[in-house]
């Protein structure tokens, strides 16, 4: 099993959700974060004063899944996240050694 943690920009996160339905993923979880990358954030102006904002909002979605899946969706966050601007945002993988469905007491790809 794989865990696919994607950071994106928050306007993409309805595109990803509805192609990822279409695939029938419906298992993620889905947080507001903040960060700071090679979009470097913006500067706006607060009292006349200005101020640089290094770190500007994002999506993180986390998705876990058989490995023979994790190719097509890695595509299909992809496809639907990226405008080929800086801040399109990152993807991480990492190995789950095993996943327990805390109800039924299942366990490893059962239990996703």
């Amino acid at each position: 099993m794989k865990k696919i943690e994607a950071i994106i920009r928050p306007g993409k996160l309805e595109e990803i959700k509805e192609s990822l339905s279409k695939f029938n993923i419906h298992g993620l979880t889905i947080s507001q974060v903040m960060g700071c990358g090679h979009q470097k954030g913006r500067k706006e102006f607060y009292r006349g004063t200005e101020v640089t904002l290094n770190l500007l909002p994002k999506i993180k979605i986390e998705i876990v899944t058989k490995d023979e899946h994790l190719e097509e969706i890695l595509k299909l966050i992809m496809d639907e996240a990226k405008t080929g601007e800086v801040g399109d945002g990152k993807i991480f993988i990492y190995e789950v050694k095993d996943a327990i469905r805390i109800r039924t007491g299942e366990r490893g790809e059962s239990a996703i």
